[in-house]
């Protein structure tokens, strides 16, 4: 005999998750307006500010001090402002603001989903788990192609800007913060499929 009674959430619990949903659903739509935005501006394409990275070590630029004077410092990103962008690099900079866009309504309505499934007493089950990891993965992927786009944006606006006179050829994830994010997400999903196995289990002996 399986038990079909659902587990219910304290009050408080009920509330923090509504307002995780609130607060999403406000991420989202910020989010996705201000790529709109910049989707506009690359479009455009005058008078484009691009931050840009500096490859290899540090350039020392001279920063004028108020008491006269200046001290050097090591530059290591800085933003430059195009007074034409090229399509060779407003067409990157186009799909990093649409992936940024899709990636984070993915995410964020995955997760949505699953937090209305913790407040009908659905924890564990599989259609959680597909959740966690379809908003895992899609966050880890979306997030390394939108650096990777951004990163051809910043390069061909440099190249573009200084004619190439300058090498800051960045197009590069960080291996370290890569892999540690898809142990995270596999450690969470991991715990998921368990728990739906466990709680599968439970409800038969009941």
């Amino acid at each position: 005999m399986t038990s079909t009674k659902n587990r219910t959430l304290s009050r408080g619990d009920t509330g923090a998750m509504i307002g995780f949903c609130i607060a999403g659903a406000l991420i989202a739509a910020y989010i996705t307006v201000y790529s709109i935005m910049r989707i506009i501006e690359l479009a455009r394409g005058t008078d484009v500010p691009v931050l840009v990275e500096f490859a290899g070590p540090a350039t020392s630029v001279d920063v004028a001090l108020s008491t006269g004077g200046g001290i050097a410092v090591d530059l290591d990103s800085a933003t430059i402002t195009a007074a034409q962008l090229p399509a060779i690099a407003s067409v990157p900079g186009i799909i990093g603001q649409v992936l940024q866009i899709v990636t984070i309504i993915v995410v964020i309505g995955c997760l949505i989903l699953l937090a209305r499934r913790t407040l009908d007493g659905r924890v564990f089950s599989r259609r959680s788990t597909a959740l966690v990891a379809t908003a895992g993965m899609t966050g880890l992927l979306g997030f390394a192609a939108v650096r990777f786009f951004d990163n051809m944006l910043a390069n061909a606006t440099v190249a573009a800007v200084t004619d190439n006179g300058l090498d800051n050829a960045v197009i590069s994830v960080e291996p370290f913060t890569f892999i540690l994010a898809a142990f995270v997400i596999a450690l969470i999903t991991t715990v998921f499929s368990i728990g739906d196995r466990l709680q599968r289990d439970t409800d038969g002996l009941v």
